[in-house]
């Protein structure tokens, strides 16, 4: 077969045909949903996107078990945030250290300071959820915000920055929680996932198909809990108390994403490699419940990505058996461009928002991590009805 003066075996073909349809959707995916805070920054310079002068109340709601050393460090970045009228919820969920006394100590000195508990020996699968549940019917005020006993808002402009965005029509206000700078190689891999999953969710909401928050940053009307009859479809999971409230209640219309660098929440990292896939085991448990449009783009990308690697791989292999130079330079030329794009979009979020940059990393990592959630979906069973930590 020849092209423009070049000539193909129809294997070649058939194999530069299957590399460019990968590349020219992991190139869509990238510049539609991973670039899109990016967008959103350059529509916010541009005064294109209105936000509320006017703000409201809120209540911030935190969970925590066995948090007390996090508590004593976290907790008054919050109550002191400079907003004008909000009151912050911590339940005790059972914990067994310190956790009670701490929060007893600091409700006394700060009236802003209001806690309730989940008894030791709750039988709920997700005490969280019961907790959380709690929580929010103690709440005083119609909007909540959300966080982890482990997590620091970045600056005292936080609850502000989530809270300007809602309007008469807006339900949920998406944030994104970044973790702390360690060093090895667990970290980077944390923070790569976590930027990359920050990165897809906010992009996606933003192009108007929200599909999951997180509860490390996290906004919404306390109708819409009441209305989604709280927990009650996901309490046999562990998880989901967060992401499946978002994926069933959000829309184009009534979600908004805030990206403000000091709107972000930093929390601890897994410092162990098992108790993180730990982690990932109970958010991809609840991803099986999302709605099937929100799990067909999940799924589509990680596809198209390893489509995208095997026809490179193949392509430069039978090139180089047939001394076919011209079909090494056309799979280089795609996954040099590729790669070029990911480097491009993913370091200038992670600049943009002060979190770590990857270069060479960022390679092993794309093919890693779809592998190793793949593995999780088919064959890992352990944890998925373990209580919460």
């Amino acid at each position: 077969m020849e092209i423009y003066g070049f000539s193909f075996s129809t294997l070649e073909w058939i194999i530069l045909s299957t590399l460019l349809a990968a590349f020219v959707y992991q190139i869509y995916f990238y510049t539609r949903y991973i670039q899109g805070v990016l967008r959103y920054k350059r529509k916010i310079k541009k005064n294109k996107i209105t936000f509320q002068q006017e703000l409201q109340p809120v209540s911030v709601i935190i969970c925590a078990k066995n948090e007390a050393e996090n508590l004593r460090k976290y907790l008054p970045f919050i109550l002191q945030q400079d907003y004008p009228d909000y009151e912050v919820i911590v339940i005790n969920d059972g914990s067994t250290d310190e956790t009670d006394i701490l929060l007893r100590d600091l409700s006394s000195d700060n009236a802003r300071l209001r806690t309730t508990f989940v008894p030791v020996g709750a039988n709920n699968i997700s005490t969280k959820k019961l907790g959380l549940t709690l929580g929010i019917k103690a709440s005083k005020f119609d909007i909540l915000l959300f966080t982890d006993a482990d997590c620091m808002p970045e600056d005292k402009t936080w609850i502000n920055r989530m809270m300007r965005n809602f309007n008469n029509e807006t339900a949920f206000v998406l944030g994104y929680g970044a973790y702390f700078h360690k060093k090895g190689f667990l970290n980077r891999l944390i923070t790569y996932d976590t930027l990359f999953n920050g990165l897809q969710y906010m992009g996606m909401a933003l192009a108007h198909k929200p599909y999951m928050g997180i509860g490390r940053n996290l906004a919404y009307r306390k109708d819409v809990f009441f209305k989604q009859k709280g927990f009650a479809d996901n309490l046999k999971l562990n998880s989901g108390d967060d992401d499946l409230m978002v994926n069933h209640a959000a829309t184009a219309k009534n979600t908004r994403v805030e990206i403000a660098p000091d709107s972000l929440t930093w929390s601890e990292p897994n410092s162990t490699f098992k108790g993180w896939l730990f982690q990932k085991q109970r958010h991809l448990a609840a991803s099986k419940y999302y709605k099937f449009s929100s799990k067909f783009r999940l799924g589509f990308e990680p596809l198209t990505r390893a489509w995208f690697y095997i026809a490179f791989a193949a392509a430069m292999i039978i090139g180089m058996i047939n001394f076919n130079f011209i079909v090494i330079g056309i799979a280089a030329a795609f996954f040099i461009v590729r790669f070029a794009t990911q480097l491009i979009i993913f370091n200038r979020s992670a600049h943009y928002f002060g979190d770590r940059k990857h270069f060479f990393w960022l390679l092993l990592f794309d093919i890693f991590l779809p592998l190793l959630s793949l593995y999780i979906l088919l064959f890992s069973k352990k944890g998925r009805n373990k209580n919460w930590k």
